[in-house]
């Protein structure tokens, strides 16, 4: 888990307010793409490769403070 404490807490929220929340509008990627999941409409694979991709900065950042929380890094 030393990559996470290599990363900046900038650089994971930044990755989180762009890439994890892109586009803003109408209203974020992510959030409808996690709609689908729970409609059960998430079956094509370019709408599972975008769930996961805007997905990353999301468990990267949650990985990062949950580690600092458990005061295992910075």
């Amino acid at each position: 888990m030393d990559f996470l404490d290599r990363i900046p807490w900038y650089v994971a929220i930044i990755g989180v307010l762009t890439l994890g929340l892109a586009p803003f509008f109408p209203e974020p990627h992510i959030w409808e793409k996690l709609k689908m999941l729970a409609r059960g409409t998430l079956v094509r694979p370019v709408d599972i490769f975008d769930l996961l991709f805007h997905a990353i900065p999301w468990f990267l950042l949650i990985a990062k403070a949950a580690r600092a929380a458990l005061g295992r890094g910075g």
